[in-house]
C-alpha cells in the first residue's frame, strides 16, 4: 500500500511533539502488587516525550514542545531527550509547577496497575503562548496526543499549533491516547483502566478529528473518538468527521491502514501481522509503534514498511522493562527483522542486547587521557613502606583528582580528561570526579586475583545497579591464551558474567589485559586474546593495553574493526614505565586508528606519593610534580598525532 503523503521540503524538523513528558519509574519487582514494590527505576516517559525520544532514535529530527518543572526531574528529561538528539528549544521551563509522575508495576502479563500524578503538572499548563510560529512552520509534521486536548489551556495551546501547521503547509497526527484518568473519568489511583465511554470526551475529539492528515490508536480509542462500541462503527463514525489516514493498533495482531472507505470487516483493511514475544511490560508499546511507524512515514516508505517497524518497535519494548529507553535503534531493528521467525524472546538474545547496548548515540572520546590511580596494594604498600598509616590514602586520591581538575584548566582541555579511581580508597574521590565530564572508571577486580574475584562480591550485576551510569566498569584481568585450561576457563567466565552485567545496567566496560606471569609473551599473545573474547561473544566498549610495536598496532586496528565497529578504542596502560619509554611508545602507537589515549598511573604519581607520604612534600607540590608529569605525557601524545595528522612518516 503506497504512502501518497507529501511533505514539505527543506525543513529543520521532521517532526515535532506537543503533549505530554514526564518521569515514569517502573517497578523492579515483577508479579507482586505495586504496594509491595520495594525498588523503582527512573526512565523519561509521557506519551509525547516517548515519541519524540523514538523517532529521534530512529535518525529522525525531532522536537519537543512541552513545559517541565523547575527541579532536577525536568532537567534530567530535557538532557536526556538532548542527549538522544531531539531539539529541546522549545521546552519551557515552569516555575511555580512540577514536573509530571507516573508509578508503574507489573503484576503479570495482563496487569500492570498504573498511578499517574498530574495534578497541576508543568506539561498540562502548556498553552498558547509556548507555540512558536516560526518553529512550527520549519517542521515536516506536527504530531500530538489527545491528553493535551482535555483542558481548556492545553487544549487552546494544541488548537494554535494546529492552526499554524495548517497555514504553512506542515502534515499533522494526532496519537488519540485516551487514558480515562486524565480526564477525570475516574479515580486518581486508577490510571490502568483504558476505557471508560463518556460523551464529554467523544464531543472533544470529534470537533478535533478534521484537523489531522494521520490518526492512530487502538480499538478502544477509536470507539472514544467514534463515541460508539464496535470497531467498524466506530471507525466509520470518525471517518465522517476526517479524511485522515486511520491506523489502528491492534496489539499482538498487528495493526491495519484505512484510507477512503472503512471496509465491512477490519480484516479487509490493509494490514500486518506483528511479530509474536514474550511479554513483560506492555505500558509504552503503542509509543515505539508510533515512533517506528512514524520513521517510515516522513521518509515516505510505503504503508508495509511503515507498518513493520511501527509493529517490530512494539514488539521490542514489550519484551523489555523501559519503554523509551527500551526503544530500537536502527541497528537493532535490522536484525531483529533479519531474525523476527525465531526472536521470540528478544529480551534473551546476546546480540539484540549488545546492539541494544552499544548502537544508541554515545558521548564521543577522541583523544582521551585518563589519570589512573584506582591502585589498591600499590599503595597500601606505599604506605607501610613510609610508615603512614592507611587512612592517609584517601586524602591522596583526593589530591590526585584535584591533579585532574587543574590538568582541564592550565591545558583547556574539558571533554578530553579523565581518572580511574578504586571505592576501596578512593570513595570520596569518585564522588568529587562524578559529574565533572570527565571519563570516569572504577575498578571491579580484587587486586592480583587469577582468576579473577571481583571485590564487592560475586552478584556483580547488584552491585553495579548502585553505580552512576557514567562510571566505566574496569576489570583488569592476567590472561594468557596458552594458560592452563582451568584457569583460562575460569578467566572467560568471570568476564562473560560481568559483560552481562554490564549490558543489563548500562555501564560502559573497560577490559584490561596483562599476560599471566610464567608464560611466553609471543609477538600475537594480545592480539589472540583479544580474539578469544570476541570469539566467546564479549565486546568491551574499551580495552585496556599494554605498548605495542607499531606492527601490532596495525593488527589490533583491523581486528577491532572487523569484529567490533562499535567498539569506543584502546588507551594505553602505563605499568609504571618512565616517563620517557612512555613517549616512545606514543610513536609506536601514532598511526593506530583505535588507540584513542592513555591510562597512566604510577608512571604519574609513585615518586610524588611516596614523598607525600614520607611528609617530605605538601599538598600543593604533589599536585604540581603530578600535574607536570601527567602534561608532558599529554603534550607528548598530542604533539605526536599532530605530525601524524600531518602527514609526517
Amino acid at each position: 500500500m503506497k504512502n501518497q503523503t507529501v511533505f514539505a521540503a527543506g525543513r529543520k524538523h521532521d517532526v515535532v511533539s506537543i503533549g505530554r513528558l514526564a518521569i515514569d519509574l517502573y517497578a523492579n519487582q515483577y508479579g507482586c502488587d505495586l504496594e509491595d514494590v520495594s525498588s523503582f527505576a527512573k526512565y523519561l516517559g509521557g506519551s509525547s516525550g516517548n515519541v519524540a525520544f523514538g523517532c529521534a532514535r530512529f535518525g529522525l529530527k525531532s522536537a519537543m514542545i512541552t513545559r517541565v518543572g523547575n527541579e532536577q526531574m525536568g532537567r534530567f528529561l530535557v538532557k536526556t531527550l538532548a542527549d538522544e538528539g531531539c531539539d529541546v528549544s522549545q521546552i519551557k521551563v515552569d516555575p511555580k509547577r512540577m514536573t509530571a509522575l507516573a508509578i508503574l508495576g507489573i503484576k503479570d502479563r495482563q496487569t500492570f496497575p498504573l498511578l499517574f500524578y498530574r495534578d497541576n503538572c508543568a506539561d498540562m499548563a502548556f498553552g498558547p503562548d509556548d507555540v512558536d510560529e516560526a518553529f512550527i512552520a520549519d517542521c515536516k509534521a506536527l504530531h500530538i496526543t489527545g491528553t493535551h486536548f482535555s483542558t481548556e489551556r492545553v487544549r487552546a495551546g494544541s488548537l494554535r499549533a494546529l492552526e499554524f501547521a495548517h497555514g504553512h503547509d506542515v502534515r499533522t497526527i494526532l496519537d488519540i491516547d485516551y487514558r480515562p484518568v486524565v480526564w477525570g473519568l475516574t479515580t486518581p489511583g486508577d490510571g490502568e483502566t483504558r476505557y471508560i465511554p463518556s460523551p464529554e470526551v467523544t464531543l472533544q475529539l470529534k470537533e478535533i478529528l478534521a484537523h489531522f492528515d494521520l490518526i492512530v490508536g487502538t480499538e478502544e480509542e477509536f470507539e472514544i473518538a467514534g463515541g460508539t462500541r464496535g470497531l467498524i462503527p466506530a471507525l466509520r463514525e470518525v471517518r465522517r468527521h476526517t479524511a485522515a489516514t486511520l491506523v489502528v493498533k491492534l496489539g499482538p495482531l498487528g495493526c491495519a491502514v484505512v484510507e477512503g472507505d472503512v471496509p465491512e470487516r477490519i480484516e479487509d483493511a490493509f494490514s500486518v501481522t506483528s511479530p509474536r514475544v514474550e511479554v513483560l511490560n506492555v505500558l509504552g508499546a503503542g509509543d515505539a509503534f508510533l515512533a517506528g511507524f512514524l520513521s517510515g512515514w516522513l521518509r515516505g516508505r510505503d504503508y508495509a514498511s511503515c507498518c513493520r517497524r511501527g509493529n517490530a518497535s512494539g514488539a521490542l519494548v514489550v519484551s523489555r522493562h523501559a519503554c523509551a529507553p527500551a526503544m530500537p535503534t536502527e541497528e537493532e531493528l535490522s536484525y531483529f527483522l533479519d531474525n523476527v521467525r525465531t526472536l521470540t524472546e528478544p529480551a534473551n538474545d546476546s546480540t539484540l542486547n549488545w546492539l541494544h547496548h552499544v548502537t544508541p548515540k554515545r558521548r564521543a572520546w577522541n583523544d582521551v587521557f585518563i589519570f589512573a590511580f584506582d591502585h589498591r596494594s600499590q599503595l597500601y604498600d606505599l604506605a607501610r613502606q613510609a610508615g603512614a598509616p592507611e587512612s592517609r590514602l584517601p586524602a591522596l586520591k583526593r589530591l590526585l583528582v584535584e591533579t585532574v581538575a587543574q590538568t582541564e584548566n592550565r591545558l583547556k582541555l574539558h571533554g578530553s580528561l579523565g581518572a580511574l579511581i578504586d571505592d576501596r580508597y578512593g570513595e570520596d574521590a569518585l564522588h568529587a570526579a562524578t559529574g565533572r565530564g570527565w571519563w570516569l572508571g572504577r575498578p571491579v577486580e580484587q587486586p592480583g586475583s587469577n582468576p579473577v574475584i571481583f571485590e564487592l562480591g560475586s552478584s556483580i550485576g547488584s552491585v553495579l545497579e548502585h553505580w552512576p551510569k557514567e562510571q566505566v566498569v574496569k576489570c583488569l584481568i592476567f590472561y594468557h591464551p596458552d594458560d592452563q585450561a582451568d584457569r583460562r576457563l575460569a578467566q572467560e567466565s568471570q568476564v562473560r558474567t560481568l559483560c552481562e552485567a554490564t549490558n543489563e545496567t548500562g555501564h560502559e566496560l573497560l577490559l584490561e589485559l596483562i599476560p599471566g606471569k610464567g608464560l611466553a609473551l609471543q609477538d600475537d599473545t594480545i592480539l589472540r586474546s583479544m580474539t578469544r573474547f570476541y570469539n566467546l561473544g564479549i565486546h568491551p566498549d574499551w580495552w585496556k593495553l599494554p605498548s605495542l610495536t607499531a606492527e601490532q598496532w596495525a593488527q589490533v586496528d583491523e581486528l577491532i574493526e572487523t569484529r567490533d565497529p562499535y567498539s569506543r578504542g584502546v588507551v594505553m596502560l602505563g605499568l609504571n614505565a618512565p616517563i620517557e619509554q612512555l613517549i616512545i611508545s606514543f610513536e609506536d602507537a601514532k598511526k593506530s586508528r583505535t588507540c584513542r589515549g592513555f591510562a597512566v598511573g604510577r608512571s604519574i604519581f609513585q615518586d610524588p606519593a611516596r614523598e607525600w607520604l614520607n611528609g617530605l612534600i605538601d599538598d600543593t607540590t604533589l599536585i604540581h610534580r603530578c600535574c607536570d608529569s601527567f602534561e608532558q605525557l599529554i603534550l607528548a601524545w598530542q604533539s605526536i598525532r599532530a605530525h601524524k595528522s600531518a602527514g609526517s612518516p
